[in-house]
């Protein structure tokens, strides 16, 4: 057996298969955001950046001492 036949990964040989057409969008393009739209995106940003999320409580004592 010759290196050239040891190394080569055979299912690299095979060219790939075509692309799915739905990855493809054949429809109208997204309208863009109007800038209220925007300025209303900025702002909830900025306000889930902001807060805090709760945490929920975490028992104190070791499931050994609940026994």
């Amino acid at each position: 057996m010759s290196s050239t036949d040891r190394d080569v990964d055979h299912a690299l040989a095979y060219p790939e298969p075509p692309a799915s057409p739905l990855w493809h969008r054949h429809g109208a393009k997204a309208r863009p955001l109007t800038p209220a739209q925007q300025r209303r995106n900025r702002e909830l940003l900025d306000i889930a950046q902001r807060t805090t999320r709760p945490r929920s409580p975490r028992p104190t004592g070791t499931l050994a001492e609940a026994n």
